[in-house]
């Protein structure tokens, strides 16, 4: 199945892909990831990204675009994929359409901004190792500690209050018309979030016909 999520940040796209990939045993394609990692290896697009997300904007589209193309070209994407995070432009989409992309199904996630707000003010990442947490929903063991390797569990400058907001008013200005691109395809699945993981990872099969 060659799949794309869609939502706001914070949305739990993140999540319900790692569910999806497990039980269709296909890889997770999450640019956030990429460029994270980029940043942290300190090379030269993952610092030109950085400049970019820490004021909550969007990284340019080609560099986006070159990235993914990458990585669909890699031989554990034969049998489908899940795009989390990318197309985030009508025009990435377009690009996507032109570099023979084909896809199955696009699926949002439907989440109310406040309800946005609250989750990601809420995130935590350690440092060191990556592993996430939420002073609410799964706080560490020992304040400001990850659990898995001893590192400083930080807010990460994406998840402040005020990055959120920006970056909300950017996905409903720039993300969310690729909803009604995706319609006219007939390729919309549209889910709203539910109150565990558990039974939005329901609803989303549900409407996967899975």
């Amino acid at each position: 199945m060659k799949l794309i999520l869609l939502g706001a940040p914070g949305a739990g796209k993140g999540t319900q892909a790692e569910v999806l990939s497990a039980k269709l045993n296909i890889p997770t394609i999450s640019t956030g990831n990429i460029l994270r990692a980029a940043i942290k290896d300190g090379t030269p697009t993952g610092l030109q990204a950085k400049s970019y997300m820490d004021k909550g904007q969007l990284v340019p589209d080609e560099v986006i675009i070159a990235i993914v193309a990458e990585r669909l070209a890699q031989d554990d994407c034969a049998n489908g994929f899940i795009l989390d995070g990318m197309p985030r432009t009508l025009p990435q989409a377009e690009a996507l359409d032109k570099a023979g992309v084909k896809l199955d199904h696009v699926l949002s996630i439907e989440i109310s901004d406040e309800e946005i707000e609250q989750r990601m003010s809420g995130r935590r990442v350690c440092a060191q190792c990556g592993a996430s947490y939420h002073i609410v929903a799964r706080p560490t063991k020992v304040e400001g500690v990850c659990d898995s390797c001893g590192g400083q569990v930080v807010l990460r400058d994406d998840d402040k209050p005020e990055t959120v907001r920006q970056r909300l008013a950017v996905y409903h200005e720039q993300t969310e018309p690729l909803k009604g691109y995706y319609q006219g395809k007939g390729l919309l699945r549209s889910v709203d979030n539910q109150p565990t993981i558990e039974a939005t990872t329901k609803v989303i099969l549900e409407a996967l016909g899975l």
